[in-house]
């Protein structure tokens, strides 16, 4: 495959659970030695693009933090650009780091917009309702993504995408979705490099947000088999990645 830059997720990719991925922080250095550029894309909406870092550095993973480009950091950008500083945010508290650094006011009335993200405990009936609440009185509905699951250190964890969709649903207002699988958010990304799409591969965990958000962007689909990968899933998808391989420590032999 001829590749010009990679977009690589973190969670599923890089680490799986509390453990990092066999031969992924080689296969990175290989990308180095070939002067292939590359940045991280994740959905990972529970930690500040800080912790992350950390938690990669702690993994034994060397990456520069701006080159972690988190759905948090990209959202609190869009919403300041956009004007709408004060939402109701359905996060972790780390997470709200990320929005209260770019300005972003939390509030519990008057609000902009809802924010949802993977809020973990967070997400319970109380606080929904309160979104719902202030959906149907005027604000925007912002998902900072739209996964259905991830894997966790025990197992499969619901994600975000149920709680959005049970807004949508009792509001029917759709949501505006930040992260992956959206084409401003990979674009986002690669501007950071400055290449285009057509030149570029995703390398990711998920059929549906990161092959098909990628492919659909018009970049190649990279999958690996760790982290929530399903035979079976990939099958119902409809979606065809243009490689498949164990996982990222096999990348630099296909490129």
């Amino acid at each position: 495959m001829e590749i010009g830059a990679v977009l690589i997720d973190i969670d599923g990719v890089l680490y799986v659970g509390d453990r990092p991925v066999a031969g992924a922080d080689r296969a990175l250095r290989e990308l180095d030695r070939q002067g292939i550029p590359y940045r991280f894309v994740s959905n990972t909406t529970r930690r500040s693009r800080r912790s992350v870092s950390a938690r990669l550095q702690g993994l034994g993973y060397a990456i520069p933090e701006p080159w972690i480009i988190t759905a948090p950091v990209a959202a609190a950008t869009h919403l300041r650009e956009g004007g709408r500083t004060r939402c109701f945010l359905l996060t972790t508290p780390d997470a709200r780091t990320d929005f209260e650094e770019a300005g972003i006011v939390a509030v519990e009335e008057g609000a902009d917009a809802v924010v949802v993200a993977d809020a973990a405990d967070g997400l319970a009936y109380a606080t929904l309702n309160r979104a719902f609440r202030l959906l149907v009185n005027g604000a925007d509905l912002v998902a900072l993504e739209k996964d259905r699951y991830w894997m966790g250190p025990d197992g499969l964890m619901l994600s975000a995408g149920p709680f959005v969709a049970a807004l949508e649903y009792a509001t029917g207002k759709e949501a505006e979705v930040i992260g992956k699988p959206s084409g401003a958010f990979f674009r986002r990304a690669l501007r950071e490099i400055g290449i285009n799409p057509d030149k570029a591969a995703m390398v990711g965990d998920d059929i549906v947000t990161d092959i098909g958000g990628a492919r659909a962007c018009g970049m190649q689909g990279i999958l690996v088999r760790t982290g929530k990968y399903r035979e079976e899933t990939v099958r119902r998808s409809g979606i065809v990645p243009d490689l498949v391989i164990d996982s990222l420590a096999d990348l630099p032999d296909y490129i």
